[in-house]
């Protein structure tokens, strides 16, 4: 007979902390315990489950492979003493996710609590930065689970479809805008425009959509740049100019009467917003959980 493979827990722990430290702490163990119960399982498959970079632990191909059936295996001991006892074993642990300034204050909040309903045993920590540091944070391992308004070039990274989006011109009640449904682009370069900073993957989808019709934000009176969707309605609502924001971000606010939508004449500004996960790392069973979650929730923009 084959026997069994022996510690899947403890390797799946240091798969997903990165971290035979993490792992000991999390499973009341030594380091050294970790080490040993690591190589025991090495031996016994014949191929190394761990390449050390830096100073944490990464998963070899056949570590991926083996973490895979691994969290299979020890979901399936969850699911037989649940039907056997009658018990729901909860998932427990810490999710470390962070958002894009528009998923994360208009989509985030509302995703958050109905996952907290469904595992409460979860501990989530989150945080709202530009999508180029969301993107940044999940290939430094900072974090699991990424929400951006942009894509990049990072060779480990996969993004999945989250939302889609909308880029408007905003303007305060009783501008002259406020007859149009749409405008030019001439006459938007006639009034000082606000807009998020550089890194935002709104003002990065807006300058591609510039770009598509032979046009750059040097043709445009910028007399503004913020880093928050909150402080650029409110600029705009001063009188400081108008802006191009997420119809996720203005969507009260339009229906409230407190600010003008109008499209740009000729402009495609629609956009997608995606999950970003690091294929080099293994998730977790909260970070796995919460991405199933996701691609569960319909109609997220609507």
């Amino acid at each position: 007979m084959n026997p069994e493979l022996p510690h899947l827990e403890t390797f799946a722990e240091a798969a997903e902390r990165s971290s035979f430290t993490a792992a000991a702490r999390a499973l009341g163990l030594t380091q050294a315990a970790v080490s040993q119960r690591i190589q025991v399982l090495e031996r016994e498959l014949g191929v190394p489950l761990f390449r050390r970079i830096g100073g944490k632990v990464e998963p070899t191909d056949a570590g991926r492979k083996l973490h895979d059936y691994a969290r299979r295996i020890l979901d399936l001991h969850r699911e037989v003493r649940r039907e056997v006892t009658g018990k729901e074993v909860p998932v427990t642990g810490r999710l470390a996710i962070a958002a894009s300034s528009v998923p994360g204050e208009h989509l985030l909040p509302a995703l958050l609590a109905a996952f907290g309903a469904k595992h409460p045993h979860v501990r989530v920590q989150a945080a709202v930065r530009d999508s180029a540091a969301v993107i940044g944070l999940v290939e430094s391992g900072e974090v699991s689970v990424g929400l951006v308004g942009r894509k990049s070039d990072g060779a480990g990274l996969a993004f999945r479809h989250l939302a889609d989006d909308r880029m408007v011109v905003i303007a305060p009640p009783g501008h002259g805008f406020a007859r149009k449904n749409r405008v030019t682009l001439r006459q938007l370069a006639a009034h000082p425009l606000v807009l998020r900073e550089p890194g935002s993957g709104l003002r990065h989808c807006f300058e591609k959509a510039l770009d598509r019709v032979g046009r750059s934000l040097s043709d445009l009176r910028i007399a503004l740049e913020l880093g928050s969707n909150e402080a650029i309605k409110e600029a705009v609502l001063r009188g400081v100019g108008v802006a191009v924001l997420s119809t996720l971000a203005v969507r009260k606010d339009v229906v409230a009467g407190r600010l003008l939508a109008l499209d740009v004449e000729g402009l495609v500004c629609d956009r997608e917003l995606f999950v970003v996960t690091d294929r080099r790392r293994v998730l977790s069973p909260p970070a796995r959980l919460f991405v199933t979650h996701l691609e569960a929730v319909p109609d997220l923009a609507s």
